[in-house]
């Protein structure tokens, strides 16, 4: 290990399992203080129990690491305030925050129950807004007293939010509003010495294992694992420590040994008549601007 984050402090939400569990570890590893933030639930978000943070902070006292453990909803104002006032109280600081918490109701379209759409927004896009705000406030308060951060924030996007994914169209668009939560926070904050980016990540959790069974089974000949979310956490240290400077409004995907920098919404093949198109005018040129394009990346399950 490098102490690459050696006096810094970091929360983590959604840490009792899966990614975050390992992100934590991971920044635990490499020096950081950790708050490990999760409520306990089950996959679809029903219940609570403290045990699951508890367990990863005892594995980072267990390693010599510092950690506490934070149960609160950070989809609620007083949760989000208090996983950001548990760092300065604890540690007397914060310099990183990894939004991940989340869940899954997966449904077609059609099938699709208002109240699991809008309690997958909560707990991902609502989820990722309020720590992020009172963060910020908490970073943009020191910069205006003269102490400028060096402050992170790494969110947690999806392939799913990058190109769709069938029957998750909740997630899908949650996992998507979060990319341009990310683009507008590293515009907005940038200069209180606030760096925002996104992470789209593949691995093996809770919410993919069963979905997405075949591509996240784990090798059972001894070859490299590439569906372990371990693999995506160093993207994550290094993103939450200070050598990460200059990175800001950037999407990252991470899956076993890759790391991509996606390039998001780009122009490519224009037209302009100079006047209003009819519209056999508009089609006509649209499929001829179609066959010049890029063809279209598949939708997950298609």
């Amino acid at each position: 290990m490098t102490g690459i984050c050696t006096g810094r402090v970091a929360a983590v939400t959604g840490a009792g399992r899966g990614l975050g569990r390992a992100h934590a570890l991971a920044l635990a590893a490499e020096g950081a203080a950790v708050v490990v933030n999760d409520l306990g639930v089950t996959a679809d978000g029903a219940g609570a129990s403290g045990g699951p943070a508890q367990q990863v902070v005892e594995e980072i006292r267990a390693h010599g690491g510092q950690a506490v453990a934070h149960t609160g909803d950070i989809t609620t104002d007083d949760g989000a305030r208090s996983l950001v006032t548990t760092a300065l109280d604890t540690f007397g600081r914060l310099d990183a925050l990894v939004n991940n918490a989340g869940f899954l109701r997966d449904r077609m379209l059609v099938n699709l129950a208002e109240e699991d759409w809008d309690a997958v927004m909560r707990v991902h896009l609502k989820g990722h807004f309020l720590p992020l705000k009172h963060a910020a406030a908490h970073w943009r308060a020191e910069a205006k007293a003269g102490r400028t951060p060096d402050a992170r924030v790494i969110n947690t996007s999806s392939g799913a939010g990058l190109q769709g994914s069938v029957g998750q169209g909740n997630y899908s668009a949650a996992k998507a509003g979060i990319l341009g939560l990310t683009l507008v926070a590293a515009a907005e904050l940038g200069r209180y010495g606030i760096q925002v980016n996104a992470l789209a990540p593949a691995a093996r959790t809770r919410m993919t294992e069963q979905t997405f069974a075949d591509t996240m089974a784990a090798p059972t000949d001894g070859d490299f694992d590439a569906m372990a979310p371990e693999n995506v956490s160093p993207l994550v240290v290094w993103l939450a420590s200070a050598d990460s400077a200059g990175v800001t409004g950037r999407v990252f995907e991470a899956e076993g040994g890759r790391i991509t920098v996606m390039e998001g919404w780009r122009p490519g093949p224009t037209a302009d008549k100079g006047a209003r198109w009819t519209p056999s005018e508009a089609g006509e040129t649209t499929r001829k601007l179609l066959t010049e394009s890029e063809p279209a990346r598949p939708v997950y399950g298609v």
